[in-house]
């Protein structure tokens, strides 16, 4: 009969949730997650106590990566040899990990996905450091535990002089939980922990004035601080990284993007390849050329585009459909006392110092016993030294070293250990000098062990001990942030981080802006040459200049009646003989789209209003706050009609009087009120009557006590009182205004201006001169003029702006 007291009943429900369960906790504690005390998972901690224990350390020479692979599967991890390497691998490769923590010789991959070479051709050896993590392991700094068959120990945590855990980061899928903390900036970590030993009671807030950010290996921006904050906060929070490229302008009007820095983890081969796809597929247009320039000195993708493309389009469409810009979900989830739990910024500095308490005070209490216990024995030498005759007749008096120990200890009142070392002593610490060694030495080791009794003795010592200590690593490995973290105006005003100045904006015939200070520039006499203002190709010239502040909104308006917007900040400033940076990498306007007038707003109040006037003499009113949401694409201003151009804008409160003035010298002055409130897409009404062949040049408003400013294209110029000009009614021929002739031109600009106002001219050549209004003539609507600019002959002026005085100028 087959005997069944063996067997046992089993519930398989039960039996598969409880060794489902034991599994999960093995994988949970054993395998996939980080302890918070040293950042490692047991794997790495691993590969690093076994090439400690072989002294492979930076100052000794490199050894085989299958000789330390080997060791640590066959004492400490009995898994796959391939999962071992591959760890060892990663912690090797600087695009990994923001601080190696093994110095690798050979091939270890690279960034666009190659694998490393096999163990057996790959040479390895500890980083600098990873010392830092094992430094003090030998002085029972932590504790050790017996590996998987009990014939060695091995430690259960690293005493790890530096945060880990945060500067390297980590990731990790357990069952039923998952870890991803991002590598983070080595100094700023260390200010945050300096922080949180000075205050305890900090608060997360504060301390992300330290710690900005994660600092990721591969650089990159992160965009916005929201999912930085909510990490930081709770532990769980999702940030957008985005590559760094820039584009870079070439002959004949073409352009190109050049990509510097990817986000973590990210492929370069793959990203390259994505690319050429979505090319091959149509989904990507303007791309003509791609290249991956990458070499030992940096990495460097380039993508060149055809001349009619806008790059900011192209590239903006490589954000959204390539990995150029990807998510990092964080996860800040750690084992804590062996238990997994997720922790805010503050708990995982808490965790990690009170780890280094621990560390401090059981190095110092080593220390303490290794210092005393050889102190008692210099006490044994001295009180040899100072009964040296009684000792040597006693010793040479005993027929056996056990009966010499016996002596001294009853004769001396010496303990075992201090009668062994006396027993011990060679004949040269007889010697004067020797005994003077031996009282310095004592006296020594006296006042250390009051120093490492002292720091026992009091936590705030402890504390001392670990600021000057990771104040020590900060110094030597510390490094300034690769990521930039990039803060949107929606979560932070980022014109407060931008000092507000009244900034010259220029913007040419051909599209090129710039921002320039106003003290560029210098107030000069009437008929002066003036200064190079910018320097523009022959068939180019300025169009548009003009003075705002820094912080204000610049509504671009086009050709055909569209309007954009930027901050002044965002226009680039450049130096005053740069050409500019072409328009349509700033704003998405449309092919055979250009600008044609520029207005900055400060605030779209509902009071206010936009006045809108056109080439052909139409002119309109619309509110300014129906122009606070604009797209990237851009929004309809006014709409035109039989190819009709935008003039001329201004902002009004709704109760102005409005001059217009045309290009063959007539002008016409009427109430705002004239013209009723219109919607964005609304044509507008007549203003002015034209002439055949004329055309309208300029719109203003008028002022009390002011004068009306005329500017002719060959350097003429004169100013007109306005009280001159009579109110009329909308939509009538008009008045003359200046007696054109071939000597001074035709019109180019008019302009309201009093005697508080400065004025600049500039040329089709990009020359600039600046005058003081109180230097041109006052004289009547029938004259020709002064000359204000010497004009040469190939010279005409293409544009007038009326500026504030500056009295720096």
């Amino acid at each position: 009969m087959v005997q069944q007291s063996n067997i046992q009943e089993i519930n398989i429900s039960q039996e598969m949730r409880n060794s489902f369960l034991d599994y999960a906790m093995s994988v949970i504690v054993s395998r996939a997650l980080p302890d918070v005390r040293d950042g490692l998972k047991p794997v790495h901690r691993r590969i690093l106590h076994a090439m400690n224990e072989l002294g492979m350390t930076p100052d000794k020479p490199y050894k085989k990566s299958a000789r330390i692979v080997g060791e640590v599967i066959g004492k400490y991890h009995p898994h796959g040899d391939a999962a071992v390497y591959e760890t060892m691998v990663r912690m090797a490769q600087d695009f990994s990990y923001r601080y190696p923590l093994i110095d690798g010789h050979g091939n270890f991959g690279s960034v666009d996905g190659d694998s490393a070479a096999a163990m057996r051709y790959t040479e390895a050896r500890l980083s600098k450091i990873a010392t830092e993590l094992l430094r003090d392991i030998n002085k029972e700094t932590v504790d050790f535990g017996d590996n998987y068959d009990g014939s060695e120990k091995e430690p259960v945590v690293l005493p790890s002089r530096f945060p880990n855990l945060l500067v390297n980061g980590t990731a990790g899928i357990a069952v039923g939980m998952a870890t991803n903390i991002p590598p983070h900036n080595l100094s700023e970590v260390i200010r945050g922990i300096l922080q949180l030993i000075k205050n305890p009671d900090i608060t997360n807030a504060e301390l992300m004035k330290s710690i900005k950010g994660p600092d990721f290996p591969t650089g990159g921006i992160i965009l916005g601080r929201d999912g930085i904050n909510r990490a930081y906060e709770t532990g769980k929070g999702i940030i957008t990284i985005r590559a760094k490229a820039h584009i870079e302008e070439l002959n004949g009007g073409k352009s190109r993007i050049v990509v510097t820095e990817l986000p973590y983890q990210v492929n370069k081969a793959k990203l390259v390849e994505k690319i050429a796809e979505l090319v091959r597929e149509k989904k990507l247009d303007g791309i003509t050329d791609l290249r991956d320039e990458s070499d030992r000195n940096g990495m460097r993708v380039v993508i060149e585009l055809r001349r009619d493309v806008n790059a900011n389009v192209v590239l903006n469409n490589l954000y959204k459909q390539t990995a150029l810009q990807t998510t990092f979900g964080i996860i800040m989830l750690a084992l804590v006392e062996g238990v997994p739990k997720v922790l805010n910024l503050k708990q995982t500095l808490y965790h990690y110092l009170e780890h280094q308490k621990v560390v401090i005070r059981r190095r110092t209490e080593y220390d303490l016993k290794k210092a005393e216990a050889r102190a008692h024995i210099l006490e044994g030498l001295r009180i040899a030294l100072d009964h040296l005759d009684q000792v040597i007749s006693l010793i040479r008096a005993s027929q056996t070293a056990e009966i010499a120990r016996e002596g001294l200890m009853n004769q001396f009142q010496l303990t075992y250990e201090q009668a062994q070392a006396i027993l011990d002593m060679r004949l040269q610490r007889l010697t004067g000098l020797e005994r003077e060694k031996i009282e310095g030495e004592y006296a020594e080791l006296i006042t250390k062990i009051a120093e490492l009794k002292g720091i026992l003795a009091d936590e705030q010592k402890i504390y001392h001990v670990i600021s000057e200590e990771l104040e020590e690593i900060n110094t030597k490995y510390g490094d300034s942030r690769r990521t930039q973290i990039s803060l949107t105006e929606e979560e932070i005003n980022i014109e407060d981080l931008i000092e507000e100045e009244d900034v010259v904006i220029t913007l040419t015939h051909q599209g090129y802006i710039k921002r320039l200070p106003i003290t560029t520039y210098r107030s000069q006499k009437r008929g002066g040459r003036g200064v190079q203002g910018m320097g523009t190709r022959e068939d180019d010239f300025v169009q548009h200049l003009f003075i705002t502040s820094s912080h204000e909104y610049l509504l671009f308006f086009t050709n055909k009646g569209k309007v954009y917007r930027l901050k002044a900040y965002e226009v680039p400033e450049l130096g005053r003989t740069a050409k500019g940076t072409p328009i349509i990498n700033l704003i998405q306007i449309e092919k055979g789209e250009y600008v044609n007038a520029v207005i900055p707003v400060k605030e779209f109040d509902t009071e206010q209003y936009l006045f809108f006037a056109t080439k052909s003499g139409i002119v309109k009113k619309t509110s300014l706050s129906e122009f606070a949401n604009i797209r990237k694409g851009g929004l309809i201003a006014i709409n035109l009609k039989n190819n009709d151009e935008l003039i001329g804008i201004h902002l009004t409160d709704g109760s102005q009087e409005i001059i217009l003035g045309t290009h063959l010298g007539m002008s016409i002055r009427f109430p705002e009120s004239d013209v009723r409130t219109m919607g964005r897409a609304a044509t507008g009404v007549k203003g002015i009557t034209l002439s055949p062949n004329d055309f309208v040049i300029g719109m203003d408003i008028v002022k009390e006590n002011s004068e009306v400013l005329i500017v002719t294209k060959k350097g003429y110029g004169k100013r007109t009182p306005i009280s001159e000009y009579r109110v009329q009614t909308r939509g009538g021929k008009g008045i003359k205004t200046l007696n054109v002739t071939p000597k001074n031109g035709e019109i180019v600009s008019l302009t309201v201006v009093t005697e508080q106002d400065d004025l600049m001219i500039v040329t089709n050549l990009g020359m600039v001169i600046r005058l003081q209004i109180n230097d041109i003539s006052i004289i009547g609507r029938y004259t020709q003029g002064v000359r204000l600019i010497r004009i040469e002959e190939d010279q005409e002026v293409a544009t007038v702006a009326r500026i504030e005085k500056n009295d720096e100028a």
